[in-house]
């Protein structure tokens, strides 16, 4: 069987650029939150913290063996720059989308969709869990939901 991973991924700034953090929520099988994580970036754009939450939920998925992976995600312009809807022009997140692509190549299956904002409130919650705290670069939170 191969192992499956579930999660929903978040960023924000507080100004933007602001005050930055990014959020996952790894998910059961009927997308209840089990555990959370969450991490400071300083000073960033949404959009960078939204790809840096990308990048987190992936390596949680790769570092745990996972082949299977689908994530969930408010922000419509990172859904649709990764599935290949919308180019990638911004020079912050060029690097940011190729890191994550490089990521993807690694699984088996991935898929990447699209939920509305009040269905992704635990991956918003650890954002604002790490905003709360500083957002330092330093500043890191696992917890259990």
């Amino acid at each position: 069987m191969t192992p499956r991973f579930r999660a929903a991924f978040d960023g924000g700034s507080r100004g933007n650029p602001g005050i930055a953090a990014w959020g996952v929520a790894v998910l059961d099988e009927d997308r209840r939150c089990i555990e959370g994580f969450a991490g400071g970036l300083g000073k960033a754009t949404n959009n960078v913290a939204e790809y840096n939450g990308l990048i987190q939920a992936l390596d949680l998925a790769l570092s745990r063996g996972a082949e299977d992976v689908t994530l969930y995600s408010d922000s419509q312009l990172i859904v649709r720059q990764i599935n290949g809807q919308y180019k990638v022009r911004h020079p912050d997140m060029i690097p940011l989308y190729r890191e994550a692509k490089k990521r993807i190549t690694r699984l088996a299956f991935f898929r990447l969709e699209h939920v509305r904002r009040e269905n992704n409130k635990d991956a918003d919650r650890m954002v604002n869990l790490a905003l709360d705290q500083g957002a330092l670069p330093s500043v890191r939170i696992h917890e259990d939901c």
